[in-house]
């Protein structure tokens, strides 16, 4: 009797601390604060950033991205509609509407037909809108969001597009044909028209950072547009530059208001970057674009239950393997601090140069070795097998092939220059490859690949970019979160 009255007491101890349980976890479920509509939204596109290159970029820090601390982590399928391996137009469109396309249409259908962005329904909203960007702010990524043409080619409709936009802030870098000279069909200039609708034009960083909350609409863009109306890279910047972090704060000053805004900030020279190849202006860009990252974060930490900040990228670029034969299984990615400029200020200035004075036959390849070790840290003289920097032989040979190559009036394309140079300026690709391969990186392609990339989440609706989806999806989540039209299984 005495046992079954023991067993009776522990079988009520057992219930009691199971209901307690139950009403404990319930009331967490029902104490939680209910999801709030995305009232302040950030949009971060690293183009050409895969996984990869955000690994990578770790790996040189010795520690994490912020972007990598996101409570939420998704990977993102990027394919177009018309092929697998997508390019920035198509992409950018998903992202920026909901839609697949095809490659090099912007802001329409694979039928031509104009597709609303997100950005667009955001200021029928009432919200206000700043679109930002380190390369050319009509290029195929920024242009996604306000403009809709059949082809990314089209840089003076897309100009024209901007200047009717209406949206409150742009910046970054400049605008590639707003006069219509590229253009069969000139519409006008789009910067008078950009004035003419309240647009007020900046192009130095003194004037840049006095704007204040009455400064109206702003197209701003850099003093130094270093190639292809772009910023310059973040290696190559100076402090009279406006940097990608320094264009995203500025944004949040003049757009915060009590309707909200949406931003969307593209962190562009990464994917030219590894287009070419270059490890050091590659992870250097996606360390600028995270920066950036960090200001949307600051203002979180200030409204985190009406923030949303997302961070994706178009695609990978470059095919950037983390891992290289000549190295094994060894890396040191810290080597590609010998750098000091990248690969275009280094074509550009010092191979320029170069060229002229061994067309004047003043110079020689024994003359250019210390030029080479002073930008890239590479050494001719010494063992390999006690400094990593030191050049072999079979390194030797490369460089000096390429050094030859690049001295000629018109570089030979062959099969052979076109793999092993891709188009880029021999000797500066060689001294990036080589170095990179010392580090225990390797590159594939100058060229989009297709493999998924990540994506990550943070604020009132990050529970949605969890799992594998579509890039077409992301679109479809923002919208859920800001409370706009989207798919049922995307409601809040």
């Amino acid at each position: 009797m005495k046992k079954d009255n023991t067993l009776k007491i522990i079988a009520m101890k057992w219930f009691f601390l199971i209901i307690c349980m139950i009403i404990s976890f319930t009331g967490n479920i029902v104490a939680k604060e209910p999801l709030q509509k995305a009232k302040y939204v950030f949009l971060f596109i690293g183009d050409g950033m895969g996984i990869p290159q955000r690994a990578a970029t770790n790996n040189y820090m010795g520690r994490k991205l912020l972007m990598d601390e996101f409570p939420i982590q998704g990977i993102t399928t990027t394919y177009a509609n018309d092929r697998f391996i997508t390019g920035s137009a198509a992409s950018a469109t998903a992202l920026a509407t909901g839609f697949k396309t095809n490659i090099n249409y912007v802001g329409v259908d694979p039928d031509f037909r104009p597709v609303k962005t997100i950005a667009e329904e955001a200021k029928e909203l009432g919200m206000k809108v700043g679109i930002i960007s380190s390369v050319s702010i009509d290029h195929a990524t920024p242009a996604a969001f306000y403009a809709h043409v059949k082809t990314r080619k089209m840089l003076h409709e897309i100009d024209m597009d901007l200047a009717k936009s209406g949206f409150d802030f742009f910046g970054g870098g400049g605008l590639m044909d707003p006069t219509g000279k590229k253009s069969k069909a000139p519409m006008g200039n789009a910067l008078e028209l950009a004035k003419q609708n309240g647009y007020r034009i900046v192009n130095n960083k003194t004037e840049f950072m006095s704007l204040g909350k009455n400064s109206g609409k702003i197209l701003a863009w850099n003093a130094w547009l270093q190639d292809a109306g772009a910023l310059p890279y973040a290696m190559d910047m100076g402090p009279e530059d406006i940097t990608l972090s320094e264009f995203t704060e500025k944004a949040i000053e003049l757009l915060d208001n009590p309707k909200g805004f949406f931003m969307m900030v593209e962190g562009g020279k990464i994917d030219w970057a590894a287009h070419a190849n270059d490890a050091a202006a590659t992870i250097t860009n996606n360390i600028a674009f995270d920066e950036a990252i960090g200001k949307a974060l600051e203002f979180y930490k200030k409204h985190w239950n009406e923030t949303l900040i997302v961070v994706t990228g178009d695609h990978e670029c470059g095919g950037l393997t983390l891992g290289f034969a000549g190295t094994v299984y060894d890396t040191n990615f810290s080597i590609l601090k010998n750098q000091k400029v990248s690969f275009q200020k280094f074509s550009d200035e010092t191979v320029k140069k170069i060229k002229e004075q061994h067309a004047r036959s003043t110079i020689t390849f024994e003359q250019v070795k210390d030029v080479i070790t002073t930008n890239f840290g590479l050494k001719f003289q010494g063992d390999p097998k006690k400094d990593q920097l030191v050049l072999n032989d079979f390194e030797k040979k490369m460089i000096e092939k390429a050094f030859n190559q690049s001295m000629e009036k018109k570089v030979d394309e062959t099969v052979e220059n076109q793999l092993l140079y891709g188009g880029y300026e021999p000797l500066t690709v060689t001294l990036t490859h080589v170095l990179n391969q010392k580090a225990g990186l390797g590159w594939t392609s100058y060229s989009h690949t297709g493999v998924p990339i990540s994506t990550s989440a943070i604020g009132a609706g990050e529970e949605l970019f969890s799992g594998f989806y579509d890039n077409t999806d992301i679109a479809l989540k923002l919208k859920a979160a800001m409370g706009l039209m989207a798919e049922k299984k995307y409601k809040l």
